[in-house]
């Protein structure tokens, strides 16, 4: 297997692929390249090309020449980044589906990868922000064990969803605190929700929360890979008629911090107006906030234009 022609790198100076691939690196890998290639300040990351989830179905699993591979462009990712992952100065990956076709919401998503109780005390010395580490932390237990320990290797023991009880647990917290959204709870009380996540991820799964870096991240490139064989996924293509032998890509990438503060945020841009069409850039936004919060509906996002006519709720 030539990993040269399945793994590519991408980075503002050093990027393999570009916007015609987008039948091997699917639909958001090949637009990632691309922006690379414009010089825009893409995060750098690497993208497993579908044919390795066509590969992954095959073999059941990730082989060890695999994960070989897909430790190399850690290394090239730690060099582009500064950061080492589970290392003093901690790098934290998203795993993001890309089909080769849209297929909005139907695949899976993890953020913070390499969160760990090594590297959380160094993350927080490095951000000086114990609340910010807290909050990304509750962020990938909750994402992690709902998308791998439940979804893709079937662990849960109880008849209720793992997500919907961590976010009875959050609801319960918050009014018991009286906080208005997320973005408001202290530190500590973040440390208080982390704790019981992990004690009912034990109570249900049988298992702990995995307390290794490279654990998480080859347990997120599985379950992303599985969620092409999901079933909203296979409804959805049978709908569209998309063939299921396209496979799914894999986007591991650098993270950038929404939720570092007031003065952070995250959103969603486009050239045009989505809805009329109309040729102005358009774009909402949310401030200390992290990607899922925007789609989440929690929060009323913020227009990128202050004339759009729309207000915060």
């Amino acid at each position: 297997m030539n990993f040269k022609q399945k793994i590519y790198f991408f980075s503002q100076t050093n990027t393999d692929g570009d916007q015609t691939m987008a039948s091997i690196l699917g639909g958001k890998g090949a637009n990632i390249a691309e922006m690379c290639k414009l010089g825009l300040p893409v995060p750098p990351g690497f993208t497993l090309a579908t044919s390795l989830c066509n590969d992954f179905f095959k073999n059941k699993k990730l082989s060890l020449s695999f994960k070989k591979n897909v430790k190399k462009n850690i290394l090239k990712t730690e060099r582009f980044s500064g950061a080492s992952f589970g290392g003093e100065n901690p790098l934290l990956l998203s795993v993001r589906s890309g089909a080769p076709v849209s297929m909005p919401g139907m695949m899976e998503t993890i953020l913070n990868i390499g969160l760990t109780s090594k590297t959380i005390p160094y993350l927080i010395e490095r951000s000086k922000s114990e609340r910010f580490v807290y909050d990304s932390y509750r962020r990938l237990i909750m994402m992690y064990s709902d998308v791998v320990m439940e979804k893709s290797l079937g662990l849960n023991k109880s008849n209720k969803p793992i997500r919907i009880k961590m976010e009875d647990m959050l609801s319960a917290l918050k009014k018991k605190y009286d906080y208005k959204n997320d973005a408001a709870i202290s530190a500590d009380h973040l440390k208080e929700l982390v704790s019981k996540y992990l004690s009912l991820i034990e109570k249900d799964f049988g298992i702990p929360f995995p307390d290794d870096p490279y654990d998480q991240l080859f347990g997120s490139i599985e379950a992303v890979f599985s969620s092409w064989n999901g079933k909203r996924a296979k409804e959805y293509r049978k709908f569209e008629n998309i063939p299921s032998s396209m496979g799914t890509a894999v986007s591991v990438q650098t993270m950038v911090f929404g939720n570092l503060g007031d003065r952070c945020g995250t959103g969603v841009a486009f050239t045009r107006n989505p809805s009329t069409g109309e040729n102005r850039f358009y774009g909402e936004w949310l401030k200390n906030a992290q990607g899922e919060d925007v789609v989440a509906g929690i929060r009323t996002p913020l227009p990128i234009l202050a004339d759009s006519g729309k207000k915060e709720a």
